[in-house]
């Protein structure tokens, strides 16, 4: 399958859907506490879905379809995990919620590990590691990059630091399809792989695990847990390669490259 690159005015459409997405996303990150159920944060999702008249990108996904709106990952969960009543949150949880919509017919993708309540300082170390992991990739998210430039920054970022990525699980193109070319692997050799160019959109997704990178599906053909059941964290960015630099369309407080004072 070819890449297939997005115009401004597209990757425009693709920043309103962004922070569509980011503003459900938040509001289920606010409710991530202490003696919530992870049916209440789909709830939740489904509530903004409807408000803003958008479509869910992951509700009967692939097969067997996914049932839910979200992915609420909890503990040694790495993703995919499938929200449900009797699943509720506690004091020292770490839950990655992950989240896409379609709007304008456009994917926006983006995903957060939020710490319930008194999360250990080990927790809290591997939440950090994987969102500055991810941090580390968006700064080379720059023409002339490549996508092992990428994969590489990830992986020794976090292991570092001590952890393991994931390998079976990867990031993605995303446009009008939610899975679109090319792969985006968060492990890699520097300066191998496809080249970044302006109008590329890919969604940037480390998987952090505290043990080993080995994954395991549980029997609902859908809940990827670590093999080894140590924790794992997940984080989650689309983002606009552009001529003036990476403009994260799931981030908010991310303005347009190249434009001052304005957030569009």
């Amino acid at each position: 399958m070819r890449i297939i690159y997005k115009s401004p005015a597209e990757v425009r459409l693709m920043r309103e859907a962004g922070l569509v997405a980011a503003e459900i996303l938040e509001s289920m990150c606010t409710a991530a506490v202490a003696g919530t159920s992870t049916f209440e944060l789909d709830r939740i999702a489904r509530a903004g879905i409807d408000k803003h008249k958008v479509k869910s990108a992951f509700l009967g996904y692939a097969s067997p379809p996914y049932p839910a709106v979200v992915c609420t990952s909890i503990n040694e969960v790495i993703v995919h995990g499938i929200p449900r009543k009797n699943e509720v949150l506690k004091d020292g949880d770490i839950i990655g919620i992950d989240f896409g919509i379609y709007m304008h017919g456009f994917c926006a993708d983006t995903a957060r590990t939020v710490m319930v309540g008194n999360v250990s300082p080990e927790k809290r170390r591997l939440v950090d590691t994987a969102r500055e992991a991810l941090d580390a990739a968006i700064a080379l998210c720059t023409v002339g990059h490549r996508l092992g430039d990428l994969g590489h920054a990830v992986q020794s970022y976090a292991e570092s630091r001590g952890y393991s990525v994931v390998h079976q699980f990867v990031g993605h193109g995303t446009g009008r399809q939610m899975h679109e070319e090319p792969q985006v692997p968060n492990f890699g050799a520097p300066d191998s792989g496809k080249r970044l160019k302006s109008g590329l959109v890919i969604a940037v997704e480390p998987m952090v695990n505290a043990g080993t990178p080995e994954v395991e599906i549980l029997d609902d053909e859908w809940t990827a847990v670590t093999k080894d059941r140590s924790m794992s964290a997940h984080f989650e960015h689309t983002i606009a390669i552009t001529d003036e630099g990476p403009w994260v369309l799931t981030r908010p407080s991310s303005t347009q490259p190249g434009v001052i004072g304005q957030s569009p």
